[in-house]
């Protein structure tokens, strides 16, 4: 099942229709049932209607850093030992088709899967972690490495927090919908180059060892984010680096979970 949010309700996407889910206020709201056989409206052509953010209201939103063996290597970083764990505010928060305003010359792409939870707890076993997660994602993690490194040690969460610095959806693809997660291609182009290109089998840390490891310190809750981490390609790793530009087009793509359409301007 794929849910999106159009016109402030939910909807179930079918193709290139969609039905609005009756007696729904969002689809966080959904999140701890999904196996509810949703009351649903007439369908809808999905032509002319513009996607919304799925989640809008997460109470929490983790990053991981460092989770691609390639993305190590190309910033010249160790392998961490436990996941390298940061957060991103929820007021980053954006939809799959937004305008996005540059906030520095050095503004950075990283495209990335992102886990909804659906049922929250703490202690969450691996043999388990399915029964928690909601669904899946595309994810870009906008990153303004000139305030990421304004000091000698690095911080994160701010830098990669300004408004529409998270977009995300275009819809939350259920896991039963995947027949290997691991084997799906993760794709990021600039103006029609392509930038990124791996699969989520790469993850260091996957989905599993994620939502595990974060459930042993801080009790998740449904409509919780992860952002998974990004493969290699980012702008500050090339030689020489590349960054975003004004009038630039970004696109960052999950097979079998859509695609993010990202406009930039000054």
């Amino acid at each position: 099942m794929k849910l999106a949010m159009i016109n402030k309700r939910p909807a179930v996407i079918n193709g290139q229709q969609f039905q609005f889910i009756k007696q729904a206020q969002d689809v966080q709201s959904l999140l701890t049932d999904l196996t509810t056989d949703f009351e649903l409206e007439a369908a809808q052509p999905l032509t002319g209607h513009t996607l919304e953010a799925p989640i809008q209201a997460s109470r929490q939103i983790f990053a991981v850093g460092f989770n691609y063996r390639d993305h190590l290597n190309e910033l010249k970083t160790q392998a961490p030992k436990v996941p390298n764990i940061f957060t991103k505010f929820v007021s980053s928060i954006t939809g799959p088709v937004p305008t996005v305003q540059i906030p520095s010359p050095k503004t950075d792409w990283e495209t990335e899967l992102v886990i909804v939870i659906g049922q929250g707890g703490r202690n969450i076993d691996k043999s388990v972690v399915t029964d928690h997660i909601a669904g899946y994602m595309v994810g870009q993690d906008l990153s303004d490495r000139q305030l990421q490194f304004a000091n000698d040690q690095p911080q994160f969460s701010l830098a990669k927090s300004y408004e529409n610095f998270s977009p995300v959806g275009p819809w939350l693809t259920t896991p039963d919908e995947l027949t290997d997660l691991g084997d799906l291609t993760i794709t990021t182009t600039l103006n029609g180059v392509e930038k990124q290109h791996s699969q989520l089998k790469q993850l260091i840390f996957d989905p599993a060892d994620l939502v595990n490891y974060l459930s042993t310190i801080t009790e998740l809750y449904p409509g919780d984010l992860i952002f998974t981490g990004t493969p290699g390609g980012v702008g500050t790793g090339r030689d020489p680096q590349e960054f975003i530009q004004p009038g630039d087009h970004l696109v960052s793509e999950i097979e079998e979970l859509g695609k993010l359409d990202i406009q930039f301007k000054a």
